[in-house]
């Protein structure tokens, strides 16, 4: 009988700090988060400072109650996985020397987690059945891909944003319209009060690159909507704004997604990130996939947001395809999906 892997996973790329312990890639034991939002809300967005700071003083706790939870301690870990990019440098700073300092002590293996891997991976905790390969729509604050996951640890990238990332958008959007941070869940809520159809606004295309995104554009039509009514003295429905908003997004994502599974024929496909707990999102892409024939996944909200499940479990992949990382492991900010 083959002994259960217990990977301990640590996360802190923005404003969350967790820890959990996940068994054999699948089997969640604990996922413990420490969320910043009430600290940020104030400032609109994320203060990267106050990110760093907050994580030094909830890392150990968080952990410690990850541990306790999961009824293991440190010596019943078989290894520590971390998030290292990208994100905020400070941030993943603090996670990073966490993990390498309880690596070094306990003498466990360091396995370094590529954030977006591991928001890939989230499926996995809930879809047993969800094996590579499969086509993945990554959508979140600060990322926009289509990828294929052609292995565990494997992606090839399809497409990504130019500009702004989807998540991005939101979160100014609802900053424009007076909702506050974060924008993703505001928007969504709002959007249920209105009427999508109340303002067509564009829906932007890359020349050359039918599978990249750019919300840029969007992200100004808004503004400039806003503003006019403003000169003109004209009310604005807030609730018919998010919707159109949100709409125009939603229907970018769903038709490249629907074109790409069309084109690489796709049995499988599954949405990532942040964004993914938008539910008109998660009801377009599911219409989508049944239309294309293909089953749909997508974590629970819980797992889409920033947790260290998803790093956990993309750390028992790194762990036993032989991934290891020393002492030197350090904050890679911009790091690309794919790099090492």
């Amino acid at each position: 009988m083959l002994k259960d892997i217990l990977i301990l996973g640590i996360e802190s790329s923005c404003d969350e700090t967790a820890a959990a312990v996940v068994r054999n890639g699948r089997e969640v034991l604990s996922n413990i988060i420490s969320s910043q939002v009430p600290l940020h809300t104030i400032y609109g967005g994320v203060v990267p400072e106050i990110a760093s700071r907050k994580h030094v003083e909830k890392v150990i706790p968080v952990i410690r109650e990850a541990l306790q939870e999961a009824g293991v301690t440190l010596q019943d870990i078989d290894a520590v996985a971390v998030t290292y990019g990208p994100g905020l440098v400070g941030a993943l700073l603090v996670g990073v020397s966490a993990a390498k300092g309880l690596a070094y002590a306990a003498k466990k293996p360091l396995v370094g987690v590529h954030h977006i891997e591991g928001h890939v991976a989230a499926n996995y905790l809930e879809h047993p059945d969800l094996t590579p390969p499969f086509g993945c729509l990554v959508v979140s604050g600060g990322h926009t891909h289509l990828v294929e996951v052609e292995d565990y640890g494997k992606f090839s990238m399809i497409g990504r944003t130019r500009d702004d990332a989807a998540g991005e958008a939101f979160d100014k959007v609802a900053r424009a319209i007076g909702l506050g941070y974060p924008g993703g869940p505001k928007i969504d809520r709002k959007a249920k009060e209105g009427n999508p159809l109340a303002i067509p606004f564009p829906k932007a295309s890359v020349d050359g690159a039918f599978y990249d995104f750019s919300f840029s554009g969007l992200k100004s039509a808004v503004l400039n909507y806003l503003n006019h009514a403003k000169m003109q003295g004209l009310s604005v429905n807030d609730a018919d704004l998010a919707a159109s908003f949100q709409k125009a997004v939603v229907d970018v994502l769903t038709e490249k997604s629907a074109a790409l599974i069309r084109e690489r024929g796709y049995r499988r496909f599954a949405a990532a990130g942040g964004v993914a707990s938008n539910s008109a999102l998660r009801e377009s892409l599911k219409t989508a996939c049944e239309k294309e024939g293909a089953a749909f996944y997508a974590p629970s909200p819980i797992f889409c947001t920033d947790n260290a499940a998803m790093i956990a479990c993309a750390g028992y992949y790194e762990y036993i395809a032989g991934a290891r990382a020393d002492l030197a492991l350090n904050a890679v900010p911009n790091l690309k999906l794919g790099e090492r």
